[in-house]
């Protein structure tokens, strides 16, 4: 018997159970649309944290206090100062990788505007900050050297504070806003850069002169970080070599100490999210993938009864000469169809899906053409796997026995 036979024999036997292959698709419905939403899901997450890393910089390099604490073990206070303004003049005037320098404190507390108030940090920093985190100053402009020479009491903010201190649309720029009630004129406003891939608001920000948060928000002389630019990606490597051995140098540290601060690249951190967002990746669309394993059993089960009623027309088929061969892949036929059909719906579910989230929640989705394809190519795998048994046995019934069954 030929595959179109085949073919519309699996098709009528189909259509004369609808409800029944409906339910048994089912499954493979549910498993495969919650497999491309969980890839589409953190494949698209993957590559939001890719494009934000690229939008801060390939090629910056972030220098903070301490050991590294990958290990986890609580430091000493102490230990978190060990930056100091000496260190930051000294990469400033010695490095040569780098293309941008600039200090980095951090004061938290509630500004206020007239009878507007609004909980924020306001980091201290230097003028090349804009530059190494590709930050635009819109309407006025960025605080100067001078500022920093003279501690300033001067910032420039992001669009969310300008929104929630200046709801009447009015121009910042001039104004006085406060700071745990120390008095800053606004000279400058960043443009809008929305949230980034990890959920955090970008434009939620406020720069002043470090040496302003310093001496007079935080009275401390030393760093919380340096922020740096490598002059281009490819000398990231030069640059933090470079880095560390002008801060051992400083912090006098003999070549059998560790060192007592930690540098970290973008490229690491890109790594590790990456790594992350995998793994999560992995384990969602396994747990997802559980459906298409139910979804195969019950093929098998719903198939198997299939071929207990229909074992009359089996012997039938087989008493004018079908062979087993024929009767083994009707039923396969039958249960890889199933499975494919179940699979094209599932994936219109699950890409329909993931635009409801794209649009709902406003994550970022990215459906790779490879899911797909995936998605359909372990529909036929499990349609063949769980339809074997029941079409095999359908195949090794006896003629005679089989037209005799009541």
């Amino acid at each position: 018997m030929n595959g179109t036979n085949l073919l519309k024999i699996a098709l009528r036997a189909l259509a004369n159970n609808k409800l029944r292959a409906f339910l048994t698709m089912l499954g493979i419905i549910i498993g495969v649309a919650s497999v491309i939403t969980m890839l589409a899901i953190g494949q698209g997450s993957k590559k939001s944290i890719q494009q934000q890393i690229s939008e801060m910089g390939s090629n910056m390099i972030m220098i903070h206090p301490g050991a590294d604490m990958r290990g986890g073990v609580r430091q000493d206070p102490s230990a978190m100062q060990t930056l100091k303004l000496a260190d930051y003049e000294a990469l400033r005037d010695e490095t040569s990788f780098l293309s941008a320098i600039s200090p980095n404190v951090s004061s938290s507390g509630q500004l206020i505007a007239g009878n507007n108030n609004y909980p924020a940090s306001v980091n201290g920093v230097g003028t090349e900050y804009l530059d190494i985190r590709q930050l635009t100053v819109e309407n006025g402009d960025m605080f100067t050297e001078a500022d920093i020479q003279s501690s300033a009491k001067v910032c420039v903010i992001g669009k969310t504070i300008v929104d929630n201190l200046f709801p009447d649309g009015s121009d910042p720029v001039g104004k006085i806003i406060r700071f745990n009630k120390i008095p800053f004129r606004v000279v400058g406003v960043l443009k809008a850069k929305g949230y980034n891939s990890m959920g955090q608001d970008q434009d939620a920000v406020v720069l002043a002169p470090y040496t302003t948060v310093m001496k007079r928000l935080l009275a401390v002389t030393y760093l919380q970080g340096v922020f740096v630019s490598a002059l281009t990606e490819d000398m990231t490597d030069y640059a933090t070599d470079e880095i560390s051995t002008i801060l051992r140098r400083n912090h006098k540290l003999k070549a059998s100490d560790n060192d007592d601060f930690t540098i970290r690249t973008q490229q690491e951190l890109s790594t590790m999210l990456n790594s992350t967002t995998d793994l999560m990746t992995t384990l969602l669309a396994c747990i997802a993938g559980i459906s298409l394993v139910v979804g195969g059993i019950g093929i098998m089960n719903i198939m198997y009864v299939s071929v207990t009623e229909r074992t009359r027309e089996i012997g039938l088929r087989m008493s004018v000469g079908a062979r087993g061969v024929d009767i083994l892949s009707q039923f396969l036929i039958e249960a890889i169809m199933i499975s494919i059909t179940g699979g094209i719906i599932g994936v219109i579910i699950g890409c329909g899906a993931s635009w409801i989230v794209k649009s709902v929640a406003h994550w970022p989705i990215y459906i790779q053409p490879w899911s797909v394809f995936l998605s359909f190519a372990v529909c036929t795998v499990t349609g063949v796997f769980f339809g074997w048994y029941p079409a095999k046995k359908a195949a090794d019934l006896d003629p005679i026995e089989a037209i005799r069954y009541e």
